[in-house]
């Protein structure tokens, strides 16, 4: 049986595909996650990754690969790398900004 959340490894896996995914899997969206992670003081610079991957696969049983999709958020906020953008490589987006506010609001335009 294919996991209609974790595609396979030749298909491509944007960051956006990577929210979308974890929107999926947890009924939350990006930005509630975000919102939780900063009151849970997770935003703070001093905060290790693996913290933060630590509470989202104990609470919400989130992976690695898209735990670190998450993390990037809660330190960095929605702007992305210009190297993801319109690249053929594996984590190409659309867009150097990642819609946060749920697929199903997400514009059209917008890009997996």
């Amino acid at each position: 049986m294919v996991d209609p959340i974790t595609p396979s490894p030749e298909a491509r896996m944007s960051f956006q595909a990577y929210l979308d995914a974890i929107e999926t899997r947890t009924g939350l969206t990006p930005r509630q996650l975000v919102d939780e992670a900063t009151a849970r003081g997770f935003d703070d610079p001093a905060v290790k990754a693996g913290a933060i991957l630590e509470w989202l696969k104990t609470d919400y049983d989130l992976g690695r690969g898209h735990g670190m999709a998450l993390v990037h958020v809660i330190k960095k906020g929605a702007q992305i790398d210009a190297k993801h953008v319109g690249t053929s490589g594996p984590h190409r987006d659309e867009k150097d900004e990642l819609w946060l506010d749920g697929k199903d609001t997400k514009p059209a335009d917008w890009g997996a």
